[in-house]
């Protein structure tokens, strides 16, 4: 057998000749180059069915289909503040200074009390001091002489001891309700539908939630907010505008828009179109958005078709500053604070921090993780949960 002859091990000023190269390279980049990479994997069947495919509208916003309770004056009349940047913003803090440029002032208020609609599963998680400090948000930063929250759940949750709380010291501006989706569904085209079945076996609340929030906002009208959100802001000055919001800046081709905060005018023809969509479209994955940004985006590109004019969009960092780049999103509200948030910029309170929040964007999207509490003297508490406390005292 001839004799095995194994390589003589590389030396180190060969392998430094090799490697002195890669790394002046990989310095190069990241000094010199600004590299952003997204990648989306679609089945083309997929797209062609359900992105490129355009039905036609149903007929909701034909004139003799509209409903008494919507409120045209409202949905044609002049606008006073723009929502819609048509850009996605992603330099700098050109969101936040779009979204500083509404309000604070009411120019367009909605006759009577506005609604603001939350749910929760009760079935799957209890309700804890994270969906408290939701509850605080909304009491502490809206004009509860004109709001009115309602939160639906699938349980009774009357008899928590923080809930009874809150329905004891705002009476008219707090309810619990159970959800009825078969009553909440009468008249639309979901009216007696299977699909109806479906949403309550998602075991993430996604299908369920969607569903919840176009027929609690179809019957009453109003706010959509999610229970991960922490508002910033009074929301009064965008609902002159019937919107979603974006899903962040990156312009996802099929799913750019997001339901976190929503609103509509109750009976709105928008969203009778969407409930045409559910009913005559395929079942909803379990635990998928089909219900969500994909039927928002379906909606939308029917409409544009249609020659209807569109409902807004509002921009990314109105509701979900932590979407975005490094150096423009918001700091991760669950982590501890770093030395610097963006390109270099401080936490500090009456810092740019301080600023977007209680004067420009109008709420913080936390995106579920309801395992986690917000870090004890971390920007949240020290920037919100603390605002919020000295507003409402010791509720």
């Amino acid at each position: 057998m001839a004799p095995l002859h194994l390589p003589l091990p590389v030396s180190l000023s060969s392998l430094l000749k090799l490697l002195l190269p890669f790394a002046a390279l990989v310095l190069c980049i990241i000094t010199f180059l600004d590299i952003s990479v997204s990648l989306e994997i679609y089945r083309k069947s997929w797209i062609a069915r359900e992105v490129q495919h355009i039905e036609p509208l149903t007929g909701c916003f034909n004139p003799q289909n509209l409903s008494p309770a919507y409120n045209l004056t409202l949905a044609r009349g002049p606008k006073y503040y723009e929502v819609h940047a048509g850009t996605p913003m992603r330099l700098g803090l050109d969101c936040y200074d779009f979204a500083g440029t509404v309000g604070p002032e009411v120019r367009n208020w909605i006759e009577g009390r506005t609604y603001y609609h939350m749910y929760w599963r009760a079935d799957l998680l209890p309700f804890a001091e994270r969906q408290v400090w939701t509850l605080r948000s909304f009491f502490a930063t809206q004009d509860i002489s004109r709001s009115t929250l309602i939160l639906w759940s699938n349980g009774d949750l009357s008899q928590n001891r923080d809930i009874a709380t809150f329905l004891h010291t705002y009476p008219d501006a707090f309810q619990v309700r159970m959800i009825d989706i078969e009553e909440l569904a009468r008249g639309t085209a979901l009216d007696g539908s299977p699909m109806l079945a479906r949403a309550g076996k998602d075991r993430r609340a996604w299908v369920d939630g969607d569903l919840v929030r176009l027929l609690v906002v179809w019957y009453y009208g109003g706010v959509w907010v999610d229970m991960d959100s922490l508002l910033t802001r009074d929301l009064a000055p965008l609902l002159e505008h019937e919107f979603v919001v974006q899903w962040d800046c990156y312009d996802k081709k099929f799913m750019p828009l997001n339901g976190a905060i929503l609103h509509f005018q109750q009976h709105s023809p928008y969203l009778c179109e969407a409930f045409h969509i559910m009913a005559t479209g395929p079942p909803p994955q379990p635990n998928s958005i089909d219900w969500g940004s994909r039927l928002y985006h379906k909606l939308w590109r029917r409409l544009l078709a249609a020659g209807i004019e569109p409902f807004k969009i509002l921009p990314w960092c109105f509701i979900d500053g932590s979407n975005c780049g490094y150096e423009n999103s918001l700091p991760d509200p669950l982590a501890k604070d770093g030395k610097f948030w963006g390109e270099g910029r401080t936490y500090e309170e009456g810092g740019e921090l301080d600023k977007i929040l209680t004067r420009k964007v109008f709420s913080v999207h936390v995106h579920n993780r309801w395992d986690k509490e917000y870090p004890k003297g971390g920007w949240v508490e020290r920037l919100l949960l603390r605002g919020y406390q000295a507003r409402l005292g010791e509720l």
